[in-house]
């Protein structure tokens, strides 16, 4: 009986629902998550040097359980020789971009905590860095990259899913504890029947 995976990355464009989903994870599977914006970002958006990242995401890929919510160029083949199982958001550009404006808006007038103490801002969203900006030149690189892992027979097994839709009917057959075993939708491929 293959057992439920115990470390997960879950990977997409800005504004995909990646923590949304990694969240979701954590609570059927009883996995703890780790918000990666927490261990990147110090407060007033001060960036945590790559040496430092790397450092504190080998620490963590060390333990036998956990969630991240993306991975980044530094350090991104720590997660991936760790990881049991990559679930990828592999949402057209429209729809992430969408996702992505609205929760920024929100952001915007809410004022909600992102991580660390930091907020989004109006200046933060006009300026050259504007996580809408990165959005734009970011999401052909990581449906590439995604689609890539998935290719590949040597990484973790990787996850697609190409709609809110199908990521929620996948979601309908994960189980809910961690000593429950793996559902067919969560082992990989190779394993389940009629592969």
């Amino acid at each position: 009986m293959v057992s439920a995976p115990s470390r997960i990355l879950v990977y997409a464009v800005y504004g995909a629902g990646k923590s949304t989903l990694a969240a979701r994870l954590s609570e059927r599977l009883g996995l703890p998550w780790y918000p990666v914006d927490d261990l990147l970002w110090e407060p007033g958006w001060v960036e945590v040097p790559v040496a430092r990242q790397r450092s504190r995401i080998e620490a963590l890929c060390r333990r036998d359980r956990w969630i991240l919510d993306g991975a980044y160029h530094g350090w991104r083949d720590v997660v991936l020789a760790r990881a049991d199982l990559v679930v990828g958001l592999d949402y057209p550009r429209w729809l992430s971009f969408w996702r992505l404006l609205r929760r920024t808006v929100r952001r915007l007038v809410t004022g909600e905590e992102i991580c660390n103490g930091n907020r989004e801002s109006l200046g933060s969203v006009l300026s050259h860095d504007s996580i809408l900006l990165w959005h734009v030149t970011a999401f052909g690189r990581a449906r590439r990259r995604m689609r890539a892992w998935q290719a590949d027979p040597t990484g973790p097994p990787v996850l697609l899913f190409r709609s809110p839709a199908a990521l929620d009917r996948w979601l309908a057959g994960v189980p809910v504890r961690s000593d429950a075993p793996a559902p067919e939708a969560l082992r990989p491929p190779s394993a389940r029947r009629g592969r």
